[in-house]
């Protein structure tokens, strides 16, 4: 007996119905889609976060040289 056998014979698991199961249909998801203004919003939101990101750690490499 291998292990698929034991699956199916043990109890609550056996089920004549799965030789009939349904097919399940998939559908193509709904692309994403993002207002410009957002998109914009985000973008300079990053690089304003990178800008003061890189001022803090030349501040802090200055200061560490001193």
């Amino acid at each position: 007996m291998t292990a698929e056998d034991a699956i199916y014979h043990a109890e609550g698991y056996h089920d004549d119905d799965l030789d009939n199961a349904d097919i399940v249909e998939w559908y193509e998801a709904r692309p994403v889609t993002v207002p410009t203004a957002v998109a914009t919003g985000a973008i300079i939101g990053a690089f304003t976060l990178g800008v003061l990101t890189a001022v803090g750690a030349l501040a802090l490499m200055g200061r560490l040289d001193d």
